[in-house]
């Protein structure tokens, strides 16, 4: 497998995200505005964990209103029907579907393990960003900690987001045959990222899921088996592509098209899946085409 030229996919993310900042200055997409509407789980309130209950008396609780499915206007104050069954306005259509709508980030025990410091994982503080292991890679415990690692691609906060990416790429760079027995505990991580249905995070688990399968021999076979469980999502996504005309698409390079990003993986998915890859995509995404068959 060849090695990709450029910054790292870990170091990708935090350019996206010092380039975002700097576009919306007004803190419209900060990581502040995320964890207000519960897109993004909160930190603790210290290091030493959250304050007992009795000590945030003056601590406003946030309250998301939810609306009714029955009566989308349940609690707004728009009466459509008045005494006796007169008609006083025009109530409104249905609302959206919701399938590629954002869904909130749950924790991830990858937080946890970092802030207890049971992670042989710290921060190279230099001119790059990387990161310094504390014992060699190839000795680690593919079983306990590559189910961790996974775990926090979720994440959309620094530096768990960063050291997740980063670590995750290191571990499956040098895993060799001890990634494959581990696949299976790989499935629910993935597919936990991939039901966020957050573009940022689909995008960074279908490149993670590419590599993976390219690792090692028999990975893209053990994985066809898990297909029902990380491809409904992939197909809700499938035709997502940037309409831009006869206009070029500058960003191609951070590979963050979703529509694009997902036939590559499909593809992947098929060519080193074995003979039964085809069928279960196609169960999974009807409107998928071979890339192997004439």
């Amino acid at each position: 497998m060849s090695v990709p030229k450029g910054p790292s996919a870990a170091a990708t993310l935090l350019n996206d995200d010092q380039l975002t900042r700097m576009i919306h200055r007004d803190g419209s997409r900060s990581l502040k505005v995320q964890k207000y509407s519960g897109n993004v789980p909160r930190g603790r309130h210290s290091c030493f964990g959250d304050f007992p209950p009795e000590h945030m008396r003056g601590v406003k609780q946030c309250k998301m209103v939810l609306k009714s499915a029955s009566d989308p206007n349940l609690g707004s104050g728009v009466p459509f029907t008045g005494f006796g069954g007169a008609s006083r306005g025009v109530p409104p259509g249905p609302g959206k579907a919701g399938s590629t709508t954002k869904r909130p980030v749950p924790k991830s025990q990858f937080r946890t393990f970092y802030e207890r410091g049971d992670l042989p994982v710290q921060i190279f503080h230099g001119s790059q960003a990387k990161i310094a292991w504390k014992v060699d890679v190839e000795k680690l415990d593919y079983h306990h900690y590559l189910p961790i690692f996974f775990d926090g691609l979720r994440e959309k906060e620094d530096p768990y987001r960063f050291l997740a990416v980063q670590g995750t790429y290191d571990m499956m760079e040098k895993g060799g045959a001890k990634l494959l027995p581990v696949v299976p505990q790989l499935i629910v991580p993935i597919k936990t990222a991939l039901n966020t249905r957050d573009p940022e995070l689909i995008a960074t688990i279908l490149k993670v899921v590419q590599v993976l399968v390219l690792s090692g021999e028999m990975i893209g076979e053990a994985m066809v088996p898990y297909y029902r469980q990380i491809l409904p999502v992939c197909n809700i996504f499938l035709n997502q592509n940037m309409n831009l005309g006869d206009g070029m698409e500058y960003g191609q390079r951070k590979r963050m098209n979703l529509g694009d990003l997902i036939h590559e993986t499909l593809q992947i998915l098929e060519t080193h899946g074995g003979e039964d890859a085809f069928i279960n995509i196609k169960y999974m995404i009807p409107v998928y085409e071979s890339c192997v068959l004439a």
